[in-house]
């Protein structure tokens, strides 16, 4: 009852990975989401791996939503998208642009319908401009923002996340989108509004200023590997028990001491080495003292004379590690939720604390069409012999 969002109510129409990242996180600060399927189901149940026949992809992405199933080619099923868009706070979809529109359900209808609707549009590239009726995916995305472009080593290929980094950085930028247009309604005293947003915008923003690098000084940048232009040492290190850590000194104090740390305190005095792009400049020689140092040292000794010394240090975490970090678990950046046929189930938590409406999730992602009945029957009012015909006909399921 204290969570923030608590009587906002979301019908999500998305599928995947960035819409459902959206109504998740409205969900998971307490909004009442209704995922809406087709008899197919989201393609995003088809994500590995799985456990049994449940996609832990989408279970995680569509925990705490009610799921109904309606066949939206079905003049029935249209019928139930509006009542339950009338309704509602927040309409949030990620199909082609022209599609929610041959479904009779174009935003000038539905604010018709519903004046305060709050309309959030996900697509690959926006609902206008020559791209528009392009098919968009986040990896397409992750090429044209200039990610690929910059990530990778140098002397090798363009390089793509091995995760829908894309999808997932448009699904969080949307849900704050969301917020920000139920503020203008709320408090301000507007009404309903479209918000377009495309899984490309959220992560050039994200990627840098390398086009007005490209504007104002007419430099293209290029891949570094795990180097920085602007600071070193910066890169990956492997210990002598085959891990690997992090090494950040973006802070020249932090600089400083970590050279100090290495053995090599004679540097911390040149010149150069009073700014990043000096340091940058003597990247090679720097690089070798660091990784020479940790070459010769397990992990755990890396990490705790970093620690010592007051330097910055990560170790390159794998899913295992992530599990049985006592800092992540302390503060429940993962967290236990109940499945009704698996049990209890690890997965990210509310991805922020909040100290006096903090959100939860309730449970994993629902069975296709577990709450239909209830939905149209309780909610909409619709009797059960009526939903019973409408599942003979095809329209829900």
């Amino acid at each position: 009852m204290n969570a923030p969002l608590h009587g906002v109510r979301v019908v999500d129409f998305t599928r995947v990975l960035s819409g459902p990242c959206c109504t998740k996180t409205l969900r998971d600060l307490g909004a009442d989401v209704t995922k809406i399927e087709p008899p197919a189901g989201d393609v995003g149940r088809a994500g590995v791996p799985h456990i049994g026949t449940m996609s832990t992809y989408y279970a995680q992405q569509n925990a705490g939503k009610r799921n109904i199933c309606i066949d939206l080619n079905w003049p029935e099923a249209r019928a139930i998208a509006k009542r339950l868009c009338e309704d509602a706070d927040v309409v949030v979809e990620n199909f082609r642009p022209g599609t929610f529109e041959r479904w009779g359900l174009a935003p000038d209808r539905l604010f018709e319908l519903n004046p305060g609707l709050v309309l959030a549009r996900l697509t690959g590239w926006g609902q206008s401009g020559p791209y528009a009726h392009r098919a968009g995916f986040g990896t397409l995305a992750e090429a044209m923002s200039g990610f690929a472009h910059l990530t990778g080593p140098a002397d090798g290929p363009p390089t793509l996340p091995a995760f829908g980094l894309a999808d997932s950085i448009c699904g969080i930028a949307a849900s704050s989108a969301v917020l920000m247009a139920l503020r203008h309604r709320e408090v301000q005293g507007g009404g309903g509004q479209v918000v377009d947003m495309s899984i490309l915008e959220p992560i050039m923003t994200a990627v840098g200023p390398a086009p007005t690098v490209y504007d104002q000084l007419g430099i293209v940048e290029q891949r570094h590997g795990n180097r920085s232009t602007n600071n070193a040492p910066r890169n990956a290190y492997r210990t002598k028990d085959g891990s690997w850590v992090a090494v950040s000194t973006s802070a020249q104090t932090i600089a400083e001491r970590v050279l100090r740390l290495v053995g090599h305190p004679e540097v911390v005095a040149e010149p150069w080495f009073r700014s990043g792009r000096g340091r940058v400049e003597h990247v090679d020689l720097l690089d070798r003292y660091v990784g020479d140092w940790i070459g010769d040292r397990t992990r755990a000794e890396v990490l705790a004379a970093f620690d010592a010394a007051g330097a910055a240090v990560a170790p390159i975490y794998d899913p295992k590690d992530i599990v049985e970090d006592p800092h992540i678990r302390a503060t429940g950046m993962i967290t236990e939720v109940e499945d009704e046929d698996l049990g209890r189930m690890l997965m990210h938590n509310v991805m922020w604390r909040m100290s006096a409406t903090p959100g939860s999730i309730r449970f994993t992602g629902r069975p296709l069409g577990a709450d239909t009945d209830a939905v149209l029957v309780d909610e909409l009012g619709y009797e059960r012999a009526q939903v019973a015909a409408l599942r003979e006909r095809g329209a829900v399921a």
